[in-house]
């Protein structure tokens, strides 16, 4: 589809039957002798990394403050950014596939948006509590692209504006209950800390979380419609369904990708049940295009999530859009007597973050940067197919545009057998620790991922960059077990 980062849809089928034959087989790592060497490497190239990290871990738990640095063997100390690439303090540089865990689809520090937030500073500053010009701006913006968004309230996350859509949901249609997809992230919020990461855990993560907190959050499996219905129908006899939330192509940015008309079904579901329809496109949203994952499927949510690319990878970054008697629901100020969903955030919709993502959405549309991103998400996958097949390897590479996915352990697949639950999680755990490895191999190899297992390309990305790219994956497949010398 013109002007957006997928050029082809691939039905999950063959993709789904390639992850089971992964879980069925014995793990392949990476062999211990070629692991050293690749531990070695942040030993020998990486002091200073880990002197920082050594010493943070006495005053910030873990030694890191993002869920997405705690890489294995300790979290790497990033000095500089540009374009396609990161470099560590120890001056050591990387190819960059995590691009801040997705949004930065222009390549890091884009100089013509960071620019504009110069001037800003040198006049405005970053924040002053009162409304800037930008604020509008980048609402009408969003409404260009997405006419789904009549209105849009900018917040400082996209936790909070998935918090902000079921308080939505629930006020505006009067009911509780809030169906996701397992396997499904849609931030840290107390309801939400339910059937992550694997389908069917329920509140196997909400640790420190009331069970009243998560009683009206369900689950059902992912692609599976008559599930949905099901819980629909049952919810009706209870007081119905507020919303149902979903991650357009599929649970965990697409690692559990769905078939073509899943969205459209789930719509068509949530009308005739009178629940809301919720797209999370904290990921997608410019990313797969312009007009969003629903742009690209055509299918029309009643509510959206967006995370930090409206504000072009700058913090304090999200918001909800939607309908404008929805999104109404959150005006600011006091209205005696009228009910509303309370929300807040000091360094919501900023001055900086405002006008960074109005510049970053004018860039994109300039550029054609999510096409362009997706052609190089396409060239590493196939690259990827390539070298898995030359190395008669299980695993499992697949996209979706500039969204790659590189399945080596299966650890997000394998089933929870409860009658051998010790058994399962052991297997989740070996696959788990397999993985960690795998993504230390690519950091020393210059590569860095998303959990050794996920990539996002970007519009720095040259056919060059990701050629060179390939040729340290292969270095790094050269090494696993089983493959001959």
């Amino acid at each position: 589809m013109q002007g957006y980062s997928i050029a082809k849809w691939e039905e999950p089928d063959e993709i789904y039957r390639k992850l089971k034959d992964l879980v069925k087989q014995p793990i392949r790592r990476i062999k211990r002798e070629a692991m050293e060497k690749y531990l070695e490497y942040f030993n020998s190239r990486c002091h200073r990394s880990k002197e920082i990290v050594a010493e943070a871990r006495n005053f910030i738990p873990g030694g890191a403050q993002h869920n997405l640095a705690f890489n294995y063997p300790f979290p790497l100390v990033i000095e500089k950014a540009e374009g396609p690439y990161l470099w560590d303090i120890d001056g050591n540089r990387y190819i960059d596939f995590l691009q801040a865990g997705g949004p930065t689809i222009l390549g890091s520090n884009y100089p013509p948006v960071r620019e504009k937030v110069i001037e800003l500073l040198q006049t405005c500053g970053p924040v002053t509590g009162l409304f800037h010009e930008y604020e509008l701006k980048l609402a009408r913006l969003i409404n260009k692209h997405m006419p789904s968004v009549e209105m849009f309230r900018m917040l400082g996350s996209g936790t909070e504006a998935v918090m902000a859509a079921l308080r939505i949901a629930r006020l505006g249609t009067g009911k509780k209950k809030v169906i996701k997809v397992g396997g499904a992230y849609h931030g840290w919020s107390d309801q939400m800390v339910f059937g992550l990461h694997v389908p069917g855990t329920g509140r196997y993560e909400a640790h420190g979380i009331p069970k009243s907190c998560t009683q009206h959050t369900q689950e059902v499996p992912p692609n599976d419609i008559p599930a949905l219905e099901r819980k629909l129908k049952m919810n009706r006899l209870r007081g119905g369904t507020a919303a149902v939330i979903v991650e357009p192509l599929g649970p965990e940015s697409g690692t559990r990708p769905v078939y073509w008309n899943y969205n459209k079904e789930v719509r068509e579901l949530c009308d005739q049940y009178g629940a809301l329809l919720i797209f999370d496109e904290v990921v997608t949203g410019f990313r797969v295009g312009l007009g969003g994952a629903q742009g690209y499927f055509q299918v029309k949510p009643d509510l959206t999530v967006f995370g930090k690319i409206v504000a072009g990878g700058y913090p304090g970054a999200g918001g909800v859009g939607g309908k404008r008697d929805l999104i109404s629901l959150l005006a600011a100020g006091i209205e005696s007597g009228k009910k509303r969903a309370y929300v807040g955030g000091t360094l919501a919709a900023n001055p900086l973050s405002s006008l960074a993502g109005y510049y970053t959405i004018l860039e994109i549309e300039r550029t054609n940067a999510c096409e362009v991103a997706g052609r190089m998400g396409d060239r590493l996958t196939e690259g990827l197919k390539y070298l898995i097949e030359k190395y008669r390897l299980p695993y499992v590479a697949y996209n979706q545009g500039s969204i790659c996915h590189l399945e080596t352990s299966g650890a997000m697949f394998v089933k929870i057998d409860l009658l051998h639950l010790k058994k399962s999680l052991k297997d989740i755990h070996e696959r788990k620790f397999m993985m960690e490895e795998m993504g230390a191999a690519y950091m020393a190899e210059g590569i860095v991922t998303l959990a050794g297992s996920r990539m996002y390309t970007s519009l720095s990305d040259t056919p060059e960059v990701i050629d060179q790219a390939l040729e340290r994956f292969e270095n790094v497949f050269r090494n696993v077990e089983g493959i001959s010398p």
